[in-house]
């Protein structure tokens, strides 16, 4: 993957691959939750004909480069470049971009590894994440059975996130100021040999729904993007009855009419339990608000 090629990635197509999925959509523009932060209301804009981003509760904004180093944090060209790369599987050709960062590439490569450098899975013991679980409404004992506390380097800078494991062996990695994915990303199944299946867009609600004690013992199933949907049709042909918490938004709306047009009856809308609010998760905050 050369610097060109990155260049005609379209945004849109880079944030799905985080496992980002626009909140609403008009003719070019596309809105977004910032993948940047934590937000209730979208404020990131994508406008997809110029191929330029913009978040309205920070004020930054540009293009596909400086959108990737807005999530790596890195101010090089290079390692933007290389961050996107990534996170399509590929590299950067040593040669790509000399024209444009001359002399200081060579300096550049030297000081900064590629993609994600020593990590490190563990259990979930970090005070600041239990603390920001705990602020959208996760208990410490569910968040410690679920989920991994994951450490790693990414372009010199060290970070710590909330780590839940996918199928691939990647991880979906949140923490109150970030989300994002180790690759490869990938789908969430835990099975406990039922023939029912709950279906969540991300892992948070599949945590929400935990807490709310509605388990019966059934399998889950967390798409971790609606992008992946199809990926799991090989998993949910065989459920005799899906149960799906999806979000009550355009893309969570057209996620239940594909999954009704395939499975048909076997699909039971669960979305009535939180009318109302976005998700699953944002009715579990306004329900039961957590204990200071």
């Amino acid at each position: 993957m050369d610097i060109e090629m990155i260049r005609g990635i379209p945004i849109e197509e880079f944030l799905s691959r985080l496992g980002h999925e626009p909140v609403r959509r008009h003719g070019d523009e596309c809105w977004y939750l910032s993948p940047c932060r934590e937000e209730r209301t979208p404020s990131f804009h994508v406008n997809t004909r110029k191929g330029v981003w913009h978040d309205f509760g920070t004020g930054h904004g540009g293009d596909i480069f400086t959108l990737a180093g807005e999530l790596s944090g890195s101010d090089g060209f290079m390692a933007q470049a290389r961050f996107i790369a990534g996170v399509y599987g590929g590299t950067i050709p040593e040669y790509a971009g000399q024209k444009r960062e001359k002399e200081s590439v060579r300096t550049e490569k030297r000081k900064e590894p590629s993609r994600f450098e020593e990590v490190v899975c563990g259990p979930l013991r970090c005070n600041a994440l239990l603390g920001y679980l705990k602020g959208r409404g996760i208990p410490e004992e569910i968040a410690r059975a679920e989920c991994e506390e994951i450490r790693f380097r990414l372009y010199g800078k060290r970070y710590f996130a909330v780590g839940f494991r996918n199928m691939g062996g990647g991880y979906e990695l949140r923490t109150r100021f970030m989300k994002w994915c180790l690759p490869p990303k990938d789908i969430s199944l835990i099975r406990n040999g039922s023939l029912t299946c709950n279906l969540f867009e991300g892992f948070i609600d599949f945590l929400s729904w935990k807490v709310l004690g509605i388990s019966r013992g059934e399998d889950y199933l967390v798409l971790n993007s609606v992008s992946l949907l199809e990926r799991s049709f090989t998993y949910l042909d065989n459920y005799g009855k899906i149960r799906c918490y999806l979000d009550n938004d355009d893309a969570g709306r057209r996620t239940l009419a594909v999954l009704r047009k395939r499975y048909g009856d076997r699909i039971d809308d669960c979305s009535d339990l939180y009318a109302g609010c976005k998700d699953l998760n944002e009715y579990l905050e306004s329900n039961f608000p957590p204990e200071q």
